[in-house]
Parts: C-alpha cells; structure tokens; sequence
C-alpha cells in the first residue's frame, strides 16, 4: 500500500484518471493495481497494489504520470479488508467507464480490554472472556464495526465514524455488565483512536493503533477518546458536548506529553536505578509537575504506576516462561524477588511461584475457546 498527499487542485477525477495510467503500464513493472481510496477533505490517496517490490511500485507510478508516492509498506490484503472494507474496486465504480472512487482511508481504531484484579479465578475469567467477545461482536455488529483482530482478553474493531465507535462502545459497555452471571473483580477499557492507514510507521494503522492501545491501558476512565477523534465527534455533531461522566478525553499536550513519557519508558522499565528526574528530563517537566500530570493521566502516582507496569511486563515473562521467579523479578527492575514476590501478590492476588503452576492451565483455557 502506498500514500499520496495532494495538492487542493486534485479531485476524484484527477485520482481516477491517474489509477487508468497506472493500469495501462502495470504488467510491465510485474505489479497489478487492486484498488485504491480518495480523501478529499483531507487530499490523501492511498493504492493498493501487488508489486513484486517497493522499487516496482514506485518506477510504475513515475512512469505513467510522475506521481511518486510519499510512502509505502508491505500489508496483508486480508488485513487491510479487516480495515477499510475492501481490497478491490467497489462494484459501482467497475462497471463505469471511469472508476471514480471519493472513499477516504481514515479509520476510527478502537482497543477494548477486559483485565482482572484477581489471578486466581482461572475458570470464571475464562468465562467473562468469552462473555466479552461474544458481546464486542453484537455491538460492533450492531454499529457497522469490523473487527480486525480478537486475541486473548483483548479486541481491535474498526469503524467509519467516531459516533459509530462511542455508540458500540457504550452498548457494549452496559451490555456486558449488564450479563454478568456472578461477581468477580474486573477492568473493562476502551481506547479510542482516528487517523489514516499510513503515517510514519512501518505497518497499517500503527500510529493509530498504538495511541488507542495506550489511551486503553494507561489512562484513567473507562472510555478514553484520542483529541482527534474528540474534535472529529464535535464536527459530527455540531459542536455538541460529550458525556464527560462517560467518557474522557485528554487536551493535545496531554496526549503528547502521555506518549513521551510511554515511549521513555518502553526502553527503561526494567532499569532498577530508574529514578522520577530521568523522566522528568525526558518529557521537560519539573519533578511536582511530572507527579501531577501523571497523577491526572493516570489516576496513579508516578512510584505505583511504574511498580505497576514492570508487573504487567513480569506476568507476560512469567506466562512466556523467560526463567526463573529471581531472573524475571531483576529482569524487570526489581531489586530483590522478595519483593517483587511481596507486590505481585498485593496487585494479583496470588505468588507468583503459584501463578506459574496456574499459568500452564490458563494457556490451556485460553486455546480450548
């Protein structure tokens, strides 16, 4: 897939006509152009071509007009349908003489998680998982979602519009709590995100993908709206409030400063002479302001929420069997397995020399559905 950013000149037509040229050529370059979308408001294009490489991509389109695309990755076409609905031209613009196609690429990303606060109930976990699954499907059903990838706890679902998303997110919210059949501890979050197929990163969606994975995980509220996808809400509807009491949103800087300080401490979580003053240099805040911004964010202060996501990363080496209970407690920046034994237990609820034995048999449940 590769990206085009246009100039205000260019319309579907112009689009259009430039798709005819590549066609023309394409057997050529060993490429066979699928399909492609046209955003007019926000002048993207963005084609879908079977190219035996980047280089044959790029020489086709330079010989048959000189558009050169600004980037391109390599995706999976059953991925991309996942996405955007399609991964050919739309039958309405195959049977025209010219196959005018004014879709746009923009996506609203949504990541819904279900966590628990208690890692002993191995069999009622399982349960409520399948629960939620069964219940993301209706309502993304019901709101003309497509889901793109279901795994474990967690779902990806993508959507044209942003009342589309927050109104399956709310449903699906009030339903699944609604079907529970017995008490147990758990989280249920939603992340949502907007943005275009291709930006900087390496695959679809990955920018979008990845704000609405840390507005899900690492900000306080339920349902958490990207700054984007807020002002696209807005449009859609004239300016009218948000449900602050639903639904949470943060300011532009708040958002930059949270993927600053995720990005810091993606490749230092597991140093143990991590101390408050490397971040506070990292995202350009003094200590007290850094504890306030990340208390405001998170809903956690910034010693808790560390404490907290190095155990996150030693459950997933635990799960993965990454060694021992001392090499994954100084391998996650513990400084002794006794304690790291003494906070896993405070936030799981269980040692987690005993969660290894339950951990073979949650693996096991979790292949079974």
């Amino acid at each position: 897939m590769d990206r085009h950013d246009l100039d205000e000149t260019v319309n579907a037509e112009h689009v259009a006509h430039i798709h005819q040229e590549d066609l023309k050529i394409e057997h050529e370059f060993g490429c066979k152009g699928l399909t492609y979308w046209f955003d007019q408001e926000r002048k993207t294009a963005f084609c879908l071509i079977n190219a035996p490489n980047k280089e044959a991509l790029t020489e086709m389109h330079n010989r048959a007009h000189g558009a050169i695309p600004n980037s391109i990755i390599e995706v999976d076409p059953s991925i991309v349908e996942s996405f955007l609905g399609r991964i050919e031209d739309p039958l309405k613009a195959k049977e025209a003489d010219l196959n005018i196609i004014s879709e746009g690429a923009f996506r609203v990303i949504m990541i819904s998680e279900i966590g628990f606060c208690n890692l002993k109930s191995v069999h009622k976990q399982k349960e409520y998982v399948d629960l939620f699954h069964l219940q993301i499907k209706q309502s993304a059903k019901n709101f003309n979602g497509s889901i793109v990838q279901e795994k474990l706890n967690k779902a990806l679902i993508s959507f044209r519009s942003v009342s589309e998303a927050l109104a399956c997110s709310n449903e699906f919210k009030a339903a699944f709590k609604s079907q529970r059949k017995r008490s147990i501890d758990f989280v249920l979050k939603v992340g949502l995100s907007a943005g275009l197929p291709i930006a900087k990163g390496e695959t679809i969606f990955e920018e979008v993908i990845n704000l609405a994975e840390r507005l899900c995980h690492h900000v306080d509220g339920e349902i958490i709206l990207s700054s984007e996808a807020k002002e696209l809400y807005h449009k859609e509807h004239m300016n009218l409030p948000i449900d602050e009491k639903l639904i949470r949103s943060l300011d532009p800087s708040d958002e930059k400063l949270l993927n600053v300080f995720i990005d810091f401490l993606e490749i230092s979580w597991n140093r143990n002479r991590l101390k408050v003053g490397d971040f506070s240099s990292v995202v350009g805040l003094s200590k007290s302001q850094l504890y306030r911004k990340i208390k405001f964010i998170t809903g956690k202060s910034l010693n808790i929420f560390l404490k907290e996501y190095r155990l996150k990363k030693a459950l997933r080496l635990l799960d993965g069997k990454k060694g021992n209970i001392s090499e994954i407690a100084f391998d996650s920046g513990f400084n002794t397995p006794a304690y790291f034994s003494k906070c896993f237990c405070e936030n799981y609820g269980i040692l987690p020399s005993k969660y290894l034995n339950l951990s073979l048999c949650l693996f096991l449940l979790w292949m079974m559905r």
